[in-house]
């Protein structure tokens, strides 16, 4: 007899249901978000036949937390189900409409029932791999919040100080340049900024790292910080740049956790079998070649052929079509994390690869926007990355993009 377990969760508990192959309720059961509460769950299944070698499979509303990473750890199959799924569902076990965490547990159970097959387990990746997805995730969540850190403190300096927005418009990361920051954190205000001599300014160029060009730059900075600019009055200047320092100190530790989380995604990307081959491909470093192993994993079975990878990824498009009506769109539902590596990973493969190149520019003279032929690239690059982790090679140029093939002339009369 084949027994399914479906667990609706909550913050403090979750309800438990086991139904057999003909849909009967076996067993349902309560369980604390606790170790007694595992222990529980885990005596439940025991008692219904589950054994190592063929162990009940669950489905849960999420792949996150500490009873998903346990029931991961029995190697046992634990399917996420998207809750928008699960509602549906709900409508073939009720008309009324009516919702409880008992009978959402017994659909997630009839889930894996009746579509096993339609829906994806979580994949048995690595503890390597596992780690890496956090700190590739952490590390681009600080990344999201520099950006948005940067852009509240550009907004308020534009409100009283737009003469540092120019001031600092030539450095290479903006607000975000340990130059400017520094710059910001000895001189939040204007009458501040203009009263920094260039002995000042060199000292803390220094003190942000700089190595080359101080004088030049200090001589710049002497000047632009001085011209002319509206002001605020005294006292509303002097209350912006107080704010100016609370902002200032949310893009300190953003810029400092963005870095640091690289450094440790990198240090532990270096170290994975997968990351000679991930890296051999043309615009991709060590911190992106991160992020897409975090997305995409190291369990080869996860992806049955390149095409999963690619709708997993939204560079493949999705084709509606009904009757005579047919159109092929972008795919809105995707992985975001890996859709952004790989924005990152085409644009930079156009410049580090001839053929990448000379596919993008085959894209827009067929009259694709830029976003859709720097999708194509993706979804080309992938089936490659497809390719070289199931065979275990790495990327070479020739085979990705072969030379095209000359017509043959024609005979002569």
């Amino acid at each position: 007899m084949k027994v399914f377990c479906g667990i609706d969760w909550a913050s403090d508990h979750h309800d438990v249901a086991l139904v057999d192959q003909d849909g009967a309720l076996l067993a349902r059961a309560r369980i604390g978000d606790d170790a007694a509460g595992l222990h529980q769950l885990l005596d439940l299944l025991t008692t219904h036949g589950d054994t190592e070698d063929a162990p009940i499979p669950v489905a849960i509303e999420t792949s996150r937390g500490l009873l998903v990473a346990c029931l991961r750890a029995t190697q046992r199959p634990v399917y996420a189900i998207n809750p928008m799924a699960a509602a549906r569902y709900r409508d073939r076990h009720t008309v009324a409409r009516k919702k409880s965490d008992h009978l959402d547990a017994m659909v997630l159970a009839n889930i894996l029932r009746t579509d096993a097959a339609a829906h994806r387990p979580l994949p048995h990746d690595s503890e390597l791999t596992q780690a890496i997805t956090i700190l590739a995730r952490a590390q681009q969540d600080a990344v999201w919040d520099r950006t948005q850190a940067g852009n509240k403190l550009r907004s308020h300096l534009h409100a009283y100080f737009p003469g540092f927005l120019t001031a600092t418009q030539p450095l290479r990361d903006g607000l975000s340049s340990p130059i400017a920051r520094t710059l910001l954190a000895a001189a939040p205000t204007p009458a501040q900024a203009a009263k920094l001599t260039r002995t000042q300014l060199r000292t803390l160029l220094a003190k942000a790292g700089r190595k080359r060009g101080i004088d030049t730059e200090a001589h710049r900075l002497h000047t632009a910080l001085r011209a002319p600019q509206m002001r605020q009055l005294p006292l509303v200047e002097q209350a912006m740049g107080r704010q100016t320092t609370a902002l200032l100190r949310q893009l300190d530790a953003a810029c400092t956790s963005a870095d640091d989380l690289a450094q440790a995604a990198v240090a532990s990307f270096d170290t994975h079998p997968d990351a000679e081959i991930i890296t051999s491909f043309p615009g991709l470093g060590s911190l992106t070649g991160a992020r897409v192993l975090a997305e995409i994993g190291d369990d080869r079975s996860r992806f049955t052929d390149a095409k999963g990878l690619k709708a997993f990824a939204g560079a493949a498009p999705i084709t509606r079509a009904s009757g005579r009506n047919v159109a092929v769109l972008a795919r809105r539902v995707k992985n975001q994390r890996l859709a952004s590596a790989g924005y990152v990973w085409a644009f930079s493969a156009l410049t580090a690869s001839p053929g990448a190149r000379a596919h993008y520019d085959r894209r827009r003279k067929a009259k694709d926007r830029h976003t859709a032929a720097q999708r194509n690239l993706f979804n080309r690059l992938l089936g490659c990355l497809h390719h070289c982790l199931t065979h275990n090679i790495r990327y070479n140029e020739a085979t990705a993009f072969p030379a095209p093939t000359n017509p043959r002339p024609e005979a002569a009369a």
